[in-house]
């Protein structure tokens, strides 16, 4: 896998952060909202024994507790905190309307085989394998408990090409963060938790569909396996897990936080760097307005531009497949990117993010990201640009529909 690691967070917590930057500049990490999977007519996964919406309930609730007692400055917000049904959608708005800095959705596993154990951390995205599709089809079925769901969900399809390349859009800005939370998660599970580590994955979950923040989907145990199951239903088994989630978290919290004071920092100096329209090869931090540091300013010196900016009815959306990331430039040919033609870049949320391609359709770009994808970099995700700025997903389709329908 390459991928290039945020390194300025590690490298602040390793000498110290000073009390006169957080004070200065304050902590990126303020409000989480915590989401146990399922509840009232939705069991989830049923064991011998056992309910899904019970066990991450308890689990829940206990992570929540931890990080209002460890952690008081961080804001706690619960999606439920009883037996009863919640619909996907509204607890996505949940999140959005505390404008949470971290979603965390909390889940138990099931299988067809009873010898299936371990835990994995699910992050929006393609579906890579059969049993990642699998998973997110289990545990999309909550929709069904839903009324007029079809309509709701814009007649989502699980078996719709498309419809995954979608879901990784929406998801997409938040990417790096939600697999750095991911990572913290199975890492605490494997090393303090002493849990089967099943590792990071991507699939298309309904609950990530809307967040606008990082998110991820844990899923603690196999309750099809008679002795995870046990494990879950202890409440020992139960605050275990809850203290790895909450581990994960505050480490997840240092590290952003200290991201966060160094970006502050480094604008607030003004330090000289590269103009966002160049294309020159500096690695000092490019100075940005606000909008671009907000939304990203693409430069692409190897395609040549189809967009024009003083016509606007000549707008067309382009996807391109972004693969890597990193805090100092590197030139489009490194050899890092082997393997690669037509590399191009843009500054975006403090990194410097490379891509190809220059599509006009998410299928073009969905083939495009599959073969990125088999050229090692396996974190490739399709990201939209208008006018060669950065745009959301929802913006991306909504001038899609739009041009479809004139």
């Amino acid at each position: 896998m390459k991928r290039f690691p945020l390194i300025f967070g590690m490298v602040l917590m390793a000498f110290g952060m000073p009390a006169s930057l957080t004070e200065a500049y304050g902590a990126r990490i303020r409000t989480v909202v915590i989401d146990p999977g399922h509840g009232g007519r939705d069991s989830g996964a049923i064991g011998r024994h056992s309910k899904e919406k019970d066990i991450t309930l308890a689990i829940g609730l206990r992570v929540g507790e931890y990080i209002r007692e460890y952690l008081p400055e961080v804001e706690v917000i619960f999606t439920r905190e009883t037996d009863v049904f919640v619909p996907l959608h509204e607890r996505a708005q949940i999140a959005n309307e505390n404008n949470a800095d971290l979603f965390l959705s909390i889940h138990c596993n099931s299988s067809s085989s009873s010898r299936a154990r371990g835990t994995e951390t699910f992050v929006m995205g393609l579906h890579r394998s059969e049993a990642n599709l699998e998973v997110a089809r289990r545990e999309n079925k909550s929709i069904l408990y839903e009324d007029d769901y079809l309509e709701t969900y814009d007649g989502f399809d699980p078996n719709s090409p498309e419809a995954s390349i979608i879901f990784a859009l929406y998801q997409n800005a938040y990417l790096e963060q939600s697999l750095d939370m991911a990572s913290f998660v199975q890492g605490q599970f494997r090393d303090r938790a002493n849990r089967i580590d099943r590792g990071v994955k991507q699939a298309g979950f309904l609950v990530l569909y809307h967040i606008t923040m990082p998110g991820v989907l844990i899923e603690t145990g196999f309750l099809s396996n008679p002795s995870e199951e046990q494990y879950l239903m202890l409440e020992s088994g139960q605050a275990y897990i809850a203290s790895a989630i909450f581990r994960a978290f505050r480490d997840y919290k240092n590290e952003q936080d200290a991201l966060y004071v160094s970006r502050s920092r480094s604008m607030y100096n003004n330090a000289p760097g590269e103009s966002p329209g160049t294309t020159g090869q500096n690695n000092e931090t490019p100075e940005l307005s606000s909008r671009q540091e907000k939304e990203g300013h693409p430069e692409n010196d190897t395609v040549t531009d189809r967009l024009t900016a003083d016509k606007p009815e000549a707008a067309t959306v382009l996807f391109r497949v972004q693969f890597a990331s990193t805090t100092t430039k590197r030139p489009h040919d490194d050899p890092a990117f082997k393997g690669l033609n037509n590399v191009s870049s843009y500054y975006h949320e403090g990194l410097y993010k490379y891509t190809v391609g220059n599509e006009t359709s998410l299928e073009e770009a969905g083939k495009l990201q599959r073969a990125v994808q088999q050229a090692g970099f396996r974190d490739a995700f399709v990201v939209a640009f208008l006018n060669e700025e950065r745009i959301s997903a929802a913006e991306a389709l909504k001038l899609l529909n739009k041009q479809g329908a004139e």
